[in-house]
C-alpha cells in the first residue's frame, strides 16, 4: 500500500473513527488530525448525561488515548484550525500560517450551536452544550434549588432537563412547536416524550416562542411573544446547530445546507471528502442529499470515507439510528417518522413500547421506549412491506421477519 498523507480537518467522532479505520486497514502513511479544541477527540453523547451529572470524567470520554496515538503514529494538532485547502498544491493552510502537505483531506468540522442575542451584563448565564468545556461550565452551576430555563425541546435539551432535574434543579422547557420532537417523531410519540418529562417534574411549555433574552446579576429573563416573562438563575439554548462549512467555502467546495458530497463522501474537489454532521451526503434511499446530526451517522461515515480513501467500497446508507436516555428510560429511533399508520407493540401509557411507522404498508421507521431489542430488528426491516398485525403482536420475534418468511412478510 503506497504511503502518503491524509489530513482530517476536525478532530471529533468522525475523524477519530476514520483514523482508527485507516490504521486497522493497513494504511501506513502519515495521518494528521487538526482540531480547534484543546482536547483530544472525545465522545459527545455523554456530555448531556453522565458527564453533566458528574458520573464520568473527561478521561473516560477520550476516543484516541495518547498511548494509542503514539503506538499508531497519529499526529494531533489540537487548538489549531484550518482556513483553506489548496487542492492544486495538495496542501491545507492553517490559521497560524503553517501549511500541511496532504494527498487526501477529510473535512469533519461538525457544527456549532445556533445562537440568540443576550442583552444585559451577564450573558455567561446563558449556556450552550456542544463541547466538553461547555458541559463543564454548565455542570459547575447546576446546583440543587437552582432554576433553569431550557430553550428548545430537542433530544439534547430534554436530556439536559433530565440530568438537571435529577441534580435537584427546577427546570422549565420552552418549545416553540405544539410538542417537543413532533417533527421528528410524530405527534403521538412526541406526546409520550413530553409526558415522560412532565411526570418527572419538568414544566414543559409548548407554542412558546422567545422574543428576547436578558441577564444580569439577578438571573436570566426570557420574554415570550405576547409579553410573558420567564425568570430563572440560568438558561440553556438548545435550538440546533449550523454546519461548520467555512473551510469548504474558502476552498471553493460546493456547499448547500452543508458540504455537498456524493453517496461515497466525495466533495466537488478531487481527493477532498466530507463526513459527519457537516456533510450533506446523497442518499440513494431518500433520493436526495441529507445532512444527519448524530453519533451513529458520524461513525459510519467516518469509517466509510476512510475505506474509500484506501480503494475499498465506501458507500454507507443505513437507516438512521440514534438513542436518548431520560429519567432512566432508554429511547431509540431508527429510519423516519413518515407514516400513514402507526402500529404500537406494547403499552404507550405504561411507557414500555415500540411504535412502527408504516407508510402504505412499508416500514419507514420505529421508535422504542425501553425496548431497544426491537430497534435492532427494525433497522434491518426498514423499507420492507410488513403486516401491521404481526408487528403489533408481542409474541412474534421481530428478527424472524428477516428470514423472508412469506407467511410473515407481505408482498
Amino acid at each position: 500500500m503506497p504511503s502518503n498523507t491524509i489530513v482530517t480537518i476536525g478532530a471529533g467522532q468522525t475523524a477519530a473513527v476514520a483514523a482508527r479505520t485507516l490504521r486497522r486497514r493497513g494504511f501506513d502513511g502519515r495521518i494528521v488530525l487538526i482540531g480547534d479544541e484543546c482536547h483530544a477527540p472525545y465522545q459527545r453523547p455523554p456530555l448531556s448525561k453522565e458527564f453533566l451529572a458528574g458520573q464520568c470524567d473527561s478521561e473516560s470520554l477520550m476516543l484516541l488515548p495518547e498511548a494509542w496515538r503514539e503506538k499508531n503514529d497519529i499526529e494531533l494538532l489540537s487548538g489549531s484550525s484550518a482556513v483553506r485547502i489548496d487542492s492544486a498544491a495538495g496542501a491545507v493552510e492553517l490559521a497560524d500560517g503553517r501549511t500541511l502537505t496532504a494527498d487526501s483531506v477529510l473535512i469533519a468540522t461538525g457544527g456549532r450551536p445556533r445562537t440568540m442575542a443576550v442583552e444585559g451584563s451577564e450573558p455567561e448565564r446563558v449556556h450552550y452544550l456542544r463541547t466538553i468545556d461547555d458541559a463543564q461550565r454548565l455542570a459547575d452551576v447546576l446546583r440543587p434549588g437552582a432554576r433553569l430555563t431550557l430553550i428548545g425541546g430537542g433530544f439534547i435539551g430534554l436530556e439536559i432537563a433530565s440530568t438537571a432535574a435529577q441534580l435537584g434543579v427546577q427546570v422549565t422547557v420552552l418549545e416553540a412547536g405544539p410538542l417537543p420532537l413532533s417533527r421528528l417523531l410524530g405527534d403521538r410519540i412526541a406526546r409520550a416524550c413530553a409526558d415522560l418529562q412532565r411526570s418527572n417534574g419538568i414544566e414543559v411549555r409548548t407554542s412558546a416562542t422567545v422574543e428576547n433574552i436578558s441577564s444580569d446579576s439577578s438571573g436570566v429573563r426570557v420574554r415570550l411573544t405576547g409579553g410573558e416573562l420567564i425568570s430563572s438563575d440560568l438558561a440553556v439554548l438548545g435550538i440546533g446547530i449550523e454546519p461548520n462549512t467555512a473551510v469548504a467555502e474558502a476552498s471553493g467546495i460546493t456547499v448547500q445546507h452543508g458540504i455537498l458530497v456524493d453517496a461515497q463522501g466525495r466533495t466537488s474537489i478531487p481527493s477532498v471528502y466530507a463526513a459527519g454532521d457537516v456533510a450533506a451526503r446523497f442518499s440513494d434511499r431518500a433520493g436526495r442529499h441529507i445532512r444527519v446530526e448524530h453519533f451513529d451517522n458520524a461513525s459510519k461515515q467516518g469509517a466509510a470515507t476512510a475505506n474509500l480513501m484506501l480503494g475499498r467500497i465506501g458507500v454507507v446508507d443505513p437507516a438512521h439510528w440514534f438513542w436518548s436516555d431520560q429519567f432512566g428510560v432508554n429511547v431509540q429511533f431508527t429510519g423516519s417518522a413518515q407514516h400513514t399508520d402507526l402500529v404500537v407493540r406494547g403499552d404507550i401509557n405504561a411507557g414500555v413500547f415500540t411504535a412502527f411507522y408504516l407508510d402504505d404498508g412499508i416500514l419507514r421507521g420505529a421508535c422504542a421506549f425501553d425496548r431497544g431489542e426491537d430497534i435492532g430488528a427494525a433497522r434491518e426491516l426498514v423499507g420492507r412491506a410488513l403486516d401491521p398485525k404481526i408487528l403489533a403482536d408481542p409474541d412474534v420475534e421481530l428478527f424472524d421477519l428477516l428470514a423472508d418468511d412469506e407467511e410473515m412478510v407481505t408482498s
